[in-house]
């Protein structure tokens, strides 16, 4: 037996009582006639004691050997610690050892294993299993499988049955690069990694699984970010006869659960919005709605007053900055050049201050009168001592523009509390969207989402305009989830795989094992996947999804821990019938 009790559970109550306990060495006082110890594992930290007076003097030179992170065995009794520690759960006690057994040794750690510790993030990352030690990642694995569990339960009690889909499948066109994997047995073929279980939940259905779940990873091979990464784990949901209202009702309430169970935070129903307004609202698709700057269109309002960056812009839209008409020239031009910026991408921006006395100032006073700026503040919804930023140029490019400014600021201000939750339904999302490299249609999400009934007729004569029968679930400016309902009817597939380009060959290539399950009676379905990294950092707090997971990868996609992806050797390469080529 290694242990009878853990480095967290001993309290007064245990005082007297001979325990053994194994974990690892925090840190040492020697005072040479006294040596304190703190042991930690995963459930907390215990004091030890070894007193020359109560101790041999071997066990006291022992003792003095001990190193951090050593991992060790002790057997003592608990007594009543003299110098209590109210900051710690076991502070009220220590351990007089009795006994103590040295499992293994350890090198010094290259960074201190401690909450603050000083170690910058590409050292930590390699030697990850160290950083696990530390209570901010190992709180945040706990809180994920936390996280995890209740969503299994939740699902579980609506009559979701949880099934494994493959990890090797078939390549297909669409959406982000796949992983591929070669096959030695089928020299010259190529399996893929899955960028989602789409085709096989879909065939679930068929299958007459009506309620399926999967807590799965995925892969897709792209650019990374903070809240992205090659792998990554999706809760992965479908549902037979359902119609959109059904899906959302259901994923509504999984999430309400988890913010009531994981945050102690009681949420009513969900608003809804849908793409259009979110675009002309906020920029993008996914806004947050913690705050308001929402955006207004002023060409009405600012265009044929002589200003040509106006006059010749397709849109000029402007949003009011609370209390920031007290930011100084240095502070609006530091914020002009953000705008500046390649990852922004603007040419500049207008200003106008609506001063605590009610007058108006601004960058164009030349050209607009107070009168037309007092009608900027109106529309704007800026009240005295906001800061009225507008932005100009083509509409798509001009919302993203002003949507990464309100982020930004939103942030700078303030304004993006990690403890308020503000989630939000976005809803019909274009059907297609044109892509002008290749000069066709591409699906906004996956080509077996089914288009809004009502719009069905549109394809034939202006597809652009065409809603799908899609959503996402947002959260404080996040996608946490998205789905549809999927087109269930083989002609309905052919017909829009028709739209995306595809020639009736090259859809039968790529999909022809859907398309046949289709003609065997699949039933009306659709379903939902929402990205757990994101959710389950959201909740916790924060944006970045590397916290939450055990061992994630750099911005450049390695393992710099194990040293992934690396070289095969020739005699690999060979039995896989690859050449690689510098």
């Amino acid at each position: 037996m290694y242990r009878s009790h853990t480095c967290g559970e001993l309290r007064e109550a245990h005082i007297n009582k001979e325990v053994t306990l194994s974990g690892w060495v925090q840190k040492t006082r020697n005072k040479g006639f006294m040596i304190w110890v703190d042991l930690r594992d995963r459930y907390g930290m215990t004091q030890l004691i070894f007193d020359e007076e109560r101790t041999s003097s071997e066990m006291m030179e022992k003792a003095a050997q001990l190193g951090r992170e050593f991992v060790i065995q002790v057997t003592g009794k608990v007594i009543e610690r003299e110098s209590k520690n109210p900051q710690l759960p076991t502070g009220d006690i220590e351990i007089l050892v009795a006994e103590l057994k040295i499992l293994n040794p350890s090198l010094t750690p290259p960074f201190t294993i401690e909450n603050e510790t000083d170690g910058g993030e590409e050292l930590r990352m390699k030697y990850r299993y160290l950083d696990i030690r530390r209570n901010p990642v190992k709180e945040n694995l706990m809180f994920r499988h936390k996280v995890g569990m209740k969503v299994r339960n939740y699902l579980s009690e609506e009559g979701f049955i949880e099934v494994e889909t493959p990890y090797l499948i078939k390549s297909t066109p669409e959406g982000a690069r796949d992983f591929v994997v070669p096959s030695r047995m089928n020299g010259g073929q190529f399996y893929a990694l899955p960028q989602s279980p789409q085709t096989f939940k879909q065939l679930l259905m068929v299958g007459g699984m009506d309620k399926y779940f999967q807590i799965v990873k995925c892969f897709r091979d792209e650019d990374l970010r903070a809240d992205r990464q090659p792998e990554f784990t999706q809760i992965d949901c479908e549902m037979a006869f359902v119609e959109q209202e059904d899906i959302l009702n259901i994923f509504e309430g999984l999430t309400r659960h988890l913010l009531t169970e994981i945050k102690g935070v009681e949420i009513g129903e969900f608003p809804r919005m849908t793409y259009a307004d979110a675009m002309k609202k906020y920029g993008n698709d996914k806004p947050d709605i913690r705050f308001g700057m929402e955006f207004a269109e002023l060409n009405d309002l600012a265009k044929n007053k002589g200003f040509n960056v106006f006059d010749q812009q397709e849109l000029i839209v402007g949003i009011a900055v609370p209390g920031a008409a007290s930011y100084t020239r240095k502070q609006i031009d530091k914020l002009i050049e953000w705008v500046k910026r390649p990852q922004v991408g603007a040419n500049g921006m207008v200003w106008a201050k609506y001063n605590e006395d009610g007058t108006l100032k601004s960058s164009v006073d030349k050209f607009y009168s107070e009168e037309d700026l007092k009608a900027w503040a109106q529309e704007t919804g800026a009240n005295a001592g906001d800061l009225i930023l507008v932005m100009s140029g083509d509409a798509n490019s001009t919302r993203a523009q002003l949507s990464a400014l309100r982020m930004h600021l939103a942030t700078e201000l303030g304004l993006r509390n990690s403890k308020e939750f503000a989630p939000l339904w976005v809803v019909d999302f274009p059907l297609l969207e044109w892509d002008e490299e290749t000069n066709r249609y591409h699906a906004m999400h996956h080509p077996f989402t089914s288009p809004k009934p009502e719009d069905i007729k549109l394809l034939e004569t202006d597809p652009g305009t065409v809603r799908a029968n899609a959503y996402d679930l947002v959260m404080n400016g996040n996608e946490i989830g998205g789905g549809s309902i999927r087109i269930h009817d083989k002609e309905t597939q052919a017909k829009m795989f028709d739209y995306l380009g595809f020639t009736p060959e090259e859809a039968k290539a790529q999909f022809g094992f859907l398309m046949d399950a289709f003609q065997f009676g699949a039933p009306p379905h659709g379903g939902i996947a929402f990205g757990f990294d994101r959710l389950v950092a959201i909740l916790g707090g924060h944006e970045t999804i590397r916290d939450y997971i055990a061992f994630p990868k750099n911005n450049s996609g390695r393992d710099i821990m194990i040293d992934a992806p690396s070289k095969l050797d020739d005699a690999q390469l060979s039995e896989l019938h690859l050449k690689v080529t510098e």
